[in-house]
């Protein structure tokens, strides 16, 4: 890991530049820190949560520990947090600069605007890479802090919104660091802790002022003494065991063949967790406290992961490996993946994302079959449920994560769509017990392989391969490796560790067998490791190595060693007086190649052995050799098997020459030949023996055919074996999808009942609605048939319930004076435009007719909806204010004095008959006129105007305002006037009220001709 330097330059005003500041070192070599670093990650609401935090460490108290802060600040303002913090601790507060070195018992202080890395024990500054809104500053601190500290990494995660620090936290907790986050009930914003919490990864939940304490607890525990790990070397084993007894009683895994150091690395934080000091005190903890035996399984299984970890190993997956699982693949063939340990998916959807989009670029389609399995059931639930924080943002594209990803603003968090979820099936599966998938063309076991010893590696290698055909690829971790499997596969990318499967040839595979009686943890230190003992078996080794030596030299014998069936495993000596390569093929079956004398007594005596298990032993066996016969013994033993319960029996046999034929038995045999009688009967013998030995091997031609179709029955036997398996791993697939399927089935009945329900509730609430208003409603279709009405409607039509389905023309009525509801229903529905009518029931009710379109939300018509709308009142009303308006008229009329009604603005509303006749105007010329235009402008005055307008401001009466008038119709005369304002309560002015009343004396005019 490379970090380029970046940093922002601080300038004189800069408090944090006026403050001491330790100076940078670039050129520090690197260094493990000796001290426990803990991140501190807040966004809003931050400040409070910090203040609380470090008031509660105590003055002059050393912690032991550096403190980091990285909170989301304004990128275009000066941060003044360090001031800030000062106030609240005695340590040292420093903002950081590049290259700092960070040292115990201080504060450092993310500057704003950038991005922060740890490496080598230096804090190096980063320009910002992604724009402002969709930075992750506390993220990529922790994830740097995990990479460099390991287990001495520790993290807060504070008061804040989204989910920034949740992936940094499982970089922490994958590495055995130390997770806390604050109780979300004291944080201002609980977005950032709930994030974190829900990973299940977090080992204290507290309020910020609670957190100190126990970090020091910790700290103390884990880091501050030593001496609970230096336990004798039996002991610590023997504790071990239990612990493993335990785990694997209560989860039914065995962890006695992980790593050693993984697994006491992940014991001692537990127990540092919970400050226990020694191990047997953990065992314990652990038989008292079955919840903490689930809380160490958890912490075993943290894996690290996330979207298209390791870029450049992904880019290669997808341009040298993916484009050949499809290569001469006919169209609709399944191409086959598994992902062992996928966590909770983010690799299985990577590759399932590269498969999908590299299958969309080909002509031809194919089944993707991606199985992904792990043994944490929690980790396999998050899995299937595909749901994930916003901030992997970071890891996938814009544009992949547009195109197969779903935003939930609610939640803020992102959902795998649909067409990538249903290509994986995820389930649960214990790589070393459980049986393998097979036929597959791709396996990914990324960063599983380191956490397990070599033992285990070394058999797990040989059953992917087993697993994968043979043009399949393996994609490990860039820290694993095949170790010595290299006949088995031969490297595509060695960085990266892709692998390409070689054909198998003569390899023996040591097939990976449950061992779940079998719990063995190696010590570093057995008993034989002592000295004493160690130079005692050395020299006892000497002296048997010199008498074997010796004994080799002065007794020189022919050995073989074969198995049941005559194969030739190992040659001792010289064989060439007793074998000889057989024509045809090359063979090492020791039947084929044994000389003429010897292949019979070697396969009865080697029968014999088999048979019973105890050796055997011919004498004088005449061994033809180069036109000669050799004397020889046969001596065949049974030999101890090893300890592995899968070796094949082997034997031991022993030729040792005893002579010629000539200063053998045979000069015997010569000289009895010399008589007739003699050389007749072992003729006869002879024959006797050729028949028996011609029927001995027609025997053993019928045992060897025999045990060739034996062994053709037995390969078609394991060939169906293995139909079996595939069927079978086929039916568990199937049911794995038909679970999924199910599952899905499930959500969409409970989203349908869910539906079911609102749409109940929307009906009542619809009917008491309906009901509630009484308003008489009735529905109709495109044929006019009755589809719903209201209980008011059966007051106007006569309906029943049954009625529902008949012609509304059929259902007689109460309405008198109309019968066209047929032919304005019909109109409606031809212009879609609403009527409306007011009709008349026999009881005298008076309602507006109202009739609509009925308009579903697509804005579909499916009939028309006619209202009845009760306007009994309001008709009586208007009758009422008909005849009241009539009798003020006449009343009005009836007066004698002229008479004016104004608006607020002097415009006339009435003027009755006696100002007709006064003035001899038209009404058309009085009623709204403005008061001045009236009679050619003969009421134009300002005064009379403005008192006007006073009385209808305030109310105030006008008396005996005279005014002179002059006109063709009344002369010269003296008209005094009366004004009252008339109050109306519902418009927005009133109106004034004048009274006209003539009061100059009466003189006669002559009339003009």
């Amino acid at each position: 890991m490379n970090i380029p330097p970046a940093g922002a330059p601080q300038t004189a005003d800069d408090p944090a530049a006026q403050s001491p500041q330790p100076e940078a070192e670039q050129s520090a070599s690197p260094a493990e820190l000796s001290f426990p670093v803990v991140g501190i990650g807040a966004s809003a609401g931050g400040l409070a949560a910090f203040e609380a935090f470090f008031s509660a460490i105590p003055p002059d108290t050393q912690t032991g520990m550096a403190f980091v802060l990285v909170q989301h600040l304004d990128p275009n303002h000066k941060s003044i947090l360090a001031e800030l913090i000062k106030r609240h601790t005695c340590m040292q507060v420093h903002e950081i600069v590049d290259g700092l070195r960070i040292k115990p018992d201080c504060v450092y202080i993310i500057p704003p605007n950038v991005d922060m890395a740890l490496f080598n024990g230096l804090l190096h500054l980063l320009e910002p890479a992604a724009p402002r809104g969709q930075r992750l500053p506390i993220d990529f601190f922790f994830r740097s802090l995990a990479q460099d500290q390991h287990e001495r990494a520790l993290c807060v995660v504070l008061s804040g919104t989204g989910s920034d620090g949740t992936l940094g936290a499982r970089a922490i907790k994958g590495e055995g660091g130390m997770v806390m986050a604050q109780a979300p009930k004291t944080a201002a914003y609980d977005g950032m802790p709930r994030s974190a919490i829900a990973t299940g990864l977090v080992d204290f939940v507290l309020p910020p002022a609670e957190m100190p304490a126990q970090l020091m607890a910790y700290v103390t525990h884990a880091f501050g003494r030593e001496a609970h790990t230096s336990e004798p070397s039996s002991k610590s084993v023997d504790t071990l065991t239990k612990i493993c007894l335990l785990l694997r009683d209560k989860s039914s895994h065995d962890f006695s063949q992980y790593k050693q150091s993984t697994l006491i690395r992940r014991i001692e934080r537990r127990m540092a967790l919970h400050q226990i000091e020694q191990q047997r005190d953990y065992v314990r903890y652990l038989q008292h406290n079955p919840l903490e035996i689930d809380a160490l399984f958890h912490d075993l299984l943290i894996g690290v992961t996330s979207f298209f970890r390791d870029p450049e190993a992904f880019a290669i997956l997808e341009r040298e490996v993916i484009p050949r699982l499809f290569h001469e693949k006919p169209a609709g063939s399944p191409v086959r993946v598994w992902i062992c340990g996928c966590s909770t998916g983010e690799e299985a959807y990577s590759i399932a994302i590269l498969l999908k989009e590299h299958l969309e670029t080909l002509k031809q389609d194919y089944r993707l079959q991606i199985f992904a399995t792990d043994i944490d059931a929690n980790a396999i639930e998050r899995a299937r449920s595909g749901i994930y924080p916003a901030n992997i943002a970071t890891d996938i594209s814009p544009e992949r994560l547009a195109r197969f990803f779903v935003m939930s603003q609610e939640q803020g968090c992102y959902r795998i769509n649909k067409e990538i979820r249903d290509l994986l099936v995820f389930s649960e599966q214990d790589l070393i017990k459980d049986p393998p998938f097979s036929r597959l063309d791709l396996i990914s076991c990324r960063n599983l392989l380191i956490y397990l010893n070599g033992d285990l590696q070394r058999r797990l290698i040989p059953l992917f391969h087993y697993a994968l055909k043979s043009s399949g690829f393996l994609f490990l971790g860039n820290s694993e490796t095949i170790g010595d499997a290299h006949p088995l596969f031969t490297p595509v990318d060695r960085k990266w560790k892709l692998f390409a499967t070689k054909e198998q040839q003569d390899v023996t595979l040591t097939p990976l067998l449950p061992q779940r009686h079998m719990l063995s943890i190696s010590s570093p230190h057995t008993p034989s490791s002592d000295p004493e003992s160690m130079s005692r078996s050395k020299g006892k080794s000497d002296l048997r190595k010199r008498t074997e030596q010796a004994l080799l030299r002065h007794y020189d014998p022919t050995a073989l060693l074969v198995t049941g069936r005559g194969d030739i495993r190992y040659i001792y000596g010289r064989t060439g007086q007793f074998l000889e390569p057989a024509p045809g093929d090359p063979t090492m079956n020791v039947f084929s190649m044994a000389r003429e004398g010897l292949c019979h007594a070697m396969r009865n005596a080697l029968q014999r052995v088999v048979t019973t298990g105890d050796s055997v032993r011919l004498k004088g066996l005449r061994v033809k050799t180069n036109g000669d016969f050799t004397l020889a013994d046969l001596s065949v033993h049974p030999e101890q098997r090893t300890g592995h319960v899968d070796t094949e029996p082997l034997y031991l046999a022993i030729l040792e020459i005893t002579g010629s034929v000539e200063d053998g038995p045979g000069q015997n045999i010569e000289k009895r030949s010399k008589t007739g009688e003699s050389d007749s009967r072992i003729a006869e013998l002879e024959q006797e023996l050729r028949t028996k030995e011609e029927y001995l091997q027609t025997t053993l031609e019928e045992m060897e055919t025999s045990n060739e179709e034996l062994k053709s029955t037995n390969e078609e036997m394991q060939s169906v074996n293995e139909e079996l398996q595939s069927t079978n791993e086929e039916l568990e697939t199937s049911k794995e999808e038909l679970q999924s399927v199910n599952e899905e089935l499930a959500t969409v009945n409970t989203e349908l009942q869910a539906k079911v329900a609102d749409l109940s509730r929307v009906n009542n609430d619809m009917n008491n609605l309906l009901a509630g208003t009484g308003v008489a409603t009735l529905f109709v279709d495109h044929q006019l048939r009755i589809t719903r009405f209201t209980p008011a409607t059966t007051r106007l039509i006569n309906l029943i319930q049954s009625d529902v389905g008949r012609p509304v023309g059929d259902i007689v009525s109460n309405l008198t004076n109309y019968d066209d509801l047929t032919e304005d229903l019909a109109q409606v529905l031809n212009t879609l435009q609403p009527a409306e009518k007011e009709v008349r029931t026999r009881q005298g009710d008076w309602y507006v007719l109202r009739i609509g379109p009925y308009r579903t939300l697509n804005n579909v018509i499916e009939g028309a909806v006619i209202t009845f709308m009760d306007i009994s009142a309001r008709r009586k009303m208007e009758e009422s204010l008909k005849e009241a308006r009539a009798f003020a008229e006449g009343i009005v009329d009836a007066v004698r004095e002229p008479l004016l009604v104004l608006s607020g603005d002097l415009h006339v509303i009435s003027a009755n008959h006696a100002f007709q006749q006064f003035f001899q105007l038209p009404q058309s010329e009085i009623i709204d006129q403005p008061l001045s235009d009236l009679d050619e402008h003969r009421w134009n005055d300002p005064e009379l105007r403005r008192q006007l307008l006073e009385t209808i401001a305030k109310g105030k009466a006008l008396e005996d305002h005279v005014i002179g008038y002059e006109s063709a119709a009344t002369g010269s005369c003296s008209l005094s006037l009366n004004a009252r304002r008339i109050v109306h309560p519902d418009a927005d002015h009133d109106n004034v009220l004048i009274t006209i009343k003539d009061t100059s004396p009466r003189v006669d005019t002559p009339k003009s001709p």
